[in-house]
């Protein structure tokens, strides 16, 4: 195809030409799929190239959505894998910044006019609680026999006046 279209031919005859000419040459002969019908998918639709251009380039749908759709789907999303992160600070730490990026939508929407609510923290913490119950509290080891005891309260000798340890004898 470096030939050059000649003046005075139309495109599409030219095309049609070469086309033509690579036919005979056999060009086309023993590609995979010859004689085929091309693949029909069941979401056959004239969007299919955009998904398989995304799907190509590694890229999520998500990202084509207008801001404020995006920032409810990643409110669902948090909502639901709140739970799983690894700490209380953490769930606090992904609503602030949620919550923040939410705001500075709200003070400059772009895009279709969808409430996109704030996240409650304190909630997502609630949850986060429910899903990592506390450990219950450990049980004192139990003394061995070389160990003394020391849940049982010591006895004490009761001292009296004289200081022996004895009972105090009354003065004469």
């Amino acid at each position: 195809m470096t030939e050059r279209k000649p003046p005075g031919q139309s495109f599409p005859s030219w095309i049609d030409q070469q086309i033509q000419e690579a036919t005979e040459r056999g060009a086309f002969d023993d590609l995979p799929g010859a004689g085929k019908p091309l693949p029909r998918h069941r979401d056959d639709d004239e969007q299919r190239w955009i998904r398989e251009k995304l799907r190509r380039e590694g890229i999520p749908a998500d990202e084509l959505l207008p801001p404020p759709l995006k920032l409810r789907k990643e409110r669902a999303r948090l909502l639901d894998e709140a739970a799983g992160l690894a700490s209380e600070q953490d769930v606090r730490d992904a609503a602030t910044e949620l919550n923040r990026r939410i705001a500075e939508w709200r003070r400059i929407p772009v895009g279709p006019p969808v409430f996109v609510p704030l996240v409650n923290a304190d909630e997502l913490v609630t949850r986060w609680r429910a899903a990592h119950p506390l450990p219950p509290p450990a049980a004192p080891a139990r003394p061995g026999p070389d160990t003394p005891a020391r849940d049982q309260p010591r006895r004490r000798r009761w001292r009296g006046r004289s200081g022996r340890g004895g009972p105090a004898r009354p003065a004469s």
